[in-house]
């Protein structure tokens, strides 16, 4: 059952999809696309009523009551005892104009142009007639809200932002913005904005809206539970599906770089840590695994990966995670071949196209055949945002013009309206490919995000970031936006990918010396620290190595903060493999923000410096040198303090200390190399 209004040419469409759970739905026609897509999972189901009054419509949903008024058609969302919790504008709720949906078809023999990069080998063409598939919608979303609510979500960008409130967000997927278009909102509710063209959100001078780019119709779902954000991601989980819980294996410290070049690097690696007696759970193959001049051949080397590497990483008690791309290169590359001659390429010849079911089953099987047949473990599906235009270049473009070039090459090869959609297809691809064939478990890492991407044990990464101290800091209030959302899988590569500084604008570390650069060794430890809290503890980068003993030797300070950081990890294994079983089972993510933990706390929703790991662990990490500056120069007078803020309404002690404190207050604490700002709480 459905209530349907027309208002001004525009008909807004309101049904139920269980409790506390609403879809708007608005077009400029009367024609409605039954599909939600593969983000939601949920099913309309009956049960609202309406009463008509002078103002307008009150219509009855199970946990949710919509105020329609009666002139213009905006919405005003309440809980079942009548609190205002989310509205639009009495004036506008929204402006809808339509767009054009623009679709290319390319000529098979025409030229392709290559690219190479930081970011690997990209293919280009020209398309040879364009034109108008059909007629969707572009326009503005417009809310009201109230003063005293924080806003949280979208997924993790690069400017660091926290809460929302007063900004921009430009969402299209891109290597340093992952989106999952998910508000959430400390006064109790959350908005899942359920399309895939490029959008931007705005709180700020020039409004409180969602820009659509290209859509079919403007389509959102409201959710809402008791109050607390344990009951928001019920309801989220309740339209995405339950996410899929990770191995064990997935959840310990996980030795990456850019690049081990063969079989015995990787074996030796192991073997140290092993003699070390440092834990380890997988090893990283990162890209150019595959023959010379057949990027992307899910094959490898011979001459450099013999067969048997696999299962002699297993015998040392680690599993291994080996890199895919969805784009392939190379006339002799049989994949590439395979899927030309089978029309499952996009226009550029050389990037599988994802949406086709026929293509993601073909691409798994040769993944399996060449991969998962060797003994691979788990997948790094990088590179699945596969058109972007701006990774180049010494100055970095503003913010508009990077997402102009970058959708607008997305929508050379993509339909306008599924251009962020990319990564959900690909990893469910892979996803549903290993499950029909093996009951092994299933690991993805990715670059991009969506909506109940959760679904796929698709682990997203924060991209290509540079090691300085600011990119740290960024990292946490991005990863907790992450979170808030409900998708419950996130990291960062430890340590930052770039150290050096190159002339590109996005190769910009602060360290060119990496290893040998005492500052840089102080950002890594407080980086691992960081991670330990996350869903996967990953050393991972490009410029100079990142096993541990690069930052020393045991006895050594750097070297024992490491090592003391990842036993710290093994410690928190239990409590974060029970964590993600609770997420499976609620929606509730391991990892939180205190402002939506303690929704009633106004400080908290000021602060982007702390993370809780479930209900009862607070951290906050060091986000400043304290010893070293960039380049070796040692501070003077070293500032060993940190600055805490404990959230109210409970007491707080130091993490297995014994002092304790009252909540709703600051403190200072030391913090030397080789601790971290840990609490619990006390009651």
């Amino acid at each position: 059952m459905s209530y349907i209004i027309e208002r001004s040419g525009m008909t807004t469409r309101l049904a139920g999809y269980g409790d506390g759970i609403v879809r708007v739905t608005r077009t400029l026609s009367k024609s409605f696309l039954p599909d939600a897509g593969p983000a939601v999972t949920a099913e309309e189901v009956p049960g609202e009523t309406f009463t008509r009054t002078a103002g307008g419509d009150l219509v009855l949903f199970p946990g949710v009551s919509v105020r329609v008024d009666g002139k213009s058609a905006s919405l005003t969302f309440m809980n079942t005892a009548g609190k205002i919790l989310l509205r639009e504008p009495e004036d506008r709720p929204c402006e809808l104009s339509s767009a054009p949906v623009v679709l290319h078809r390319f000529d098979a023999t025409a030229p392709l142009t290559e690219t190479g990069g930081a970011d690997g080998v990209r293919t280009g063409t020209v398309p040879a007639e364009s034109c108008i598939d059909r007629v969707g919608l572009t326009g503005k979303q417009f809310f009201s809200f109230s003063g005293d609510e924080a806003l949280y979500g979208l997924g993790s960008h690069e400017e660091g932002i926290g809460n929302l409130r007063g900004h921009r967000r430009l969402l299209y997927q891109h290597n340093l913005k992952a989106v999952v278009p998910v508000l959430v909102s400390t006064a109790g509710w959350g908005v899942l904005f359920n399309m895939g063209c490029g959008m931007e959100f705005r709180d700020d001078a020039e409004g409180s809206f969602l820009w659509v780019d290209c859509a079919d119709e403007l389509d959102w779902f409201f959710f809402t539970g008791d109050g607390s954000y344990a009951s928001l991601m019920k309801r989220y989980r309740a339209l995405t599906g339950p996410a899929a819980m990770l191995p064990d294996w997935a959840l310990g410290l996980v030795q990456s770089k850019e690049r081990y070049t063969c079989a015995k690097e990787l074996e030796d690696v192991v073997l140290e840590y092993a003699q070390r007696k440092i834990p380890l759970d997988m090893i990283v193959q990162d890209w150019m695994t595959w023959p010379e001049g057949q990027w992307g051949y899910k094959r490898f080397d011979r001459s450099r990966y013999p067969r048997g590497f696999a299962e002699k990483l297993h015998s040392l008690g680690v599993k291994l995670m080996v890199s895919v791309w969805p784009n392939m290169q190379g006339d002799a590359n049989a994949d590439r071949l395979e899927m030309l001659r089978a029309g499952f390429m996009l226009g550029n010849r050389s990037t599988y196209n994802a949406f086709l079911p026929e293509a993601r089953a073909l691409y798994w099987r040769q993944a399996s055949h060449g991969l998962f047949s060797e003994g691979v473990d788990a997948w790094w599906c990088d590179c699945t945002e596969p058109f972007e235009s701006d990774w180049h270049g010494s100055v970095k473009p503003d913010e508009d013009s990077r997402a102009r070039v970058n959708t607008a090459e997305a929508k050379l090869y993509l339909d306008p309206t599924k251009i962020s959609l990319y990564c959900l297809y690909h990893s469910m691809g892979m996803w549903e490919g290993q499950r029909r064939e093996s009951a092994k478990p299933f690991l993805n890492v990715t670059r991009s995000s969506w909506a109940g991407q959760h679904r796929y044990a698709a682990v997203t990464w924060s991209g290509d970031i540079c090691a300085t101290w600011e990119t740290l800091r960024r990292q946490v209030p991005e990863g907790l936006n992450f979170f808030a959302t409900g998708e419950p899988f996130w990291h960062c590569d430890i340590g930052g990918f770039f150290t050096d500084r190159r002339e590109p604008w996005f190769w910009r570390g602060d360290f060119p010396l990496g290893v040998k650069d005492p500052g840089y060794r102080e950002l890594f430890v407080r980086w691992a620290q960081f991670g330990c809290f996350l869903t996967m503890l990953r050393f991972h980068g490009t410029d100079t190595p990142r096993e541990i003993w690069r930052f020393g030797e045991k006895g050594e300070p750097f070297y024992d903060a490491l090592e003391k950081a990842i036993r710290f990890r093994y410690e928190l294994k239990p409590l974060l493999k029970q964590l993600l079983e609770e997420t499976c089972r609620t929606g509730l993510p391991p990892q939180r923000h205190p402002a939506l933990q303690f929704p009633h706390d106004p400080e908290l929703q000021r602060l982007d410096t702390e993370m809780m790991l479930g209900d009862r662990l607070l951290f906050c990490p060091v986000t400043r040198p304290m010893y070293y500056l960039p380049g070796g120069e040692r501070i003077e007078t070293p500032d060993e303090t940190l600055k805490v803020y404990l959230p109210s309404g409970c007491r707080w002690r130091r993490f297995r200390g014994e002092s304790e404190w009252d909540g709703g207050r600051w403190i200072t604490l030391r913090v030397p190399l080789d601790e971290m700002a840990v609490f619990e709480r006390a009651d």
